[in-house]
């Protein structure tokens, strides 16, 4: 069984960074800097989503992350052919499988791990051999850590996005089912991460869960840089987190 640990990781997401440097073309704002802010600021690692439209992270970028940082690089990453390819040729730290709709803005519900294991298999198995630890977005569903389970992922990351949506009693319900899940898995000795749509002001409550090891945050962080820096915004988040615990 995986232990609870006093210490929670931040994992700063630096992909709108990139969507704001998109908007127009060109290389400013490089989120490369960004990442190294990050790091300066405190974040324990930089995941970047490399979609498969390119829509902000592109392939240079992840090459000059790779390069570059100084801490553990997690790769977001569909379940293509493709994305493995790459996910193999730069042997980032992690690499976390989410899935990924061209229509969507951004990612809006966990993996179906358990509708999708023959397809994952061979794409877990291929990033395991080649060192790289496995994560997948899963919801907080016990037949996805099941089929965690049955994958061999060492890590899931479970998606906190409906919790971020809602209010009242509706989101102590979200909460108990993320700390469940977090429960469930660490039971398994599975690494808990979580993350998507979370702040300032609901982290605090995610972050209290004991079994969880690591927070991604990134949209939320990049938004209040635009007002108080990414070094304040990123320092302030991990204050949260800590307090938290």
């Amino acid at each position: 069984m995986a232990p609870a640990s006093s210490s929670l990781r931040l994992g700063v997401n630096i992909d709108h960074v990139a969507t704001v440097r998109n908007a127009r073309g060109g290389a400013f704002p490089d989120p490369v800097r960004a990442a190294l802010l990050a790091a300066e600021a405190g974040a324990d690692g930089i995941t970047a989503h490399l979609r498969e439209d390119r829509r902000h992270i592109t392939d240079d970028d992840i090459a000059r992350l790779s390069a570059g940082l100084a801490i553990p690089l997690n790769l977001e990453m569909a379940a293509t052919a493709e994305m493995l390819a790459i996910a193999l040729r730069h042997r980032p730290h992690a690499a976390c499988i989410v899935p990924e709709k061209r229509e969507e803005r951004t990612t809006e519900g966990g993996l179906d791990a358990a509708g999708q294991s023959a397809a994952l298999a061979p794409i877990v198995a291929a990033l395991r051999d080649a060192g790289v630890r496995v994560s997948l977005f899963i919801e907080p569903d016990p037949r996805q850590i099941e089929a965690a389970l049955q994958l061999g992922a060492p890590v899931v990351e479970l998606h906190t996005g409906r919790y971020a949506e809602l209010d009242g009693e509706a989101r102590a319900r979200e909460l108990r089912r993320l700390a469940d899940a977090a429960a469930l898995a660490a039971k398994n000795a599975i690494e808990v991460h979580a993350g998507h749509g979370l702040t300032y002001d609901n982290v605090a409550a995610v972050a209290a869960i004991p079994q969880l090891r690591e927070l991604n945050i990134g949209h939320f962080l990049v938004g209040e840089a635009i007002f108080v820096g990414l070094d304040a915004s990123v320092r302030r988040m991990r204050d949260a987190m800590e307090s938290a615990r």
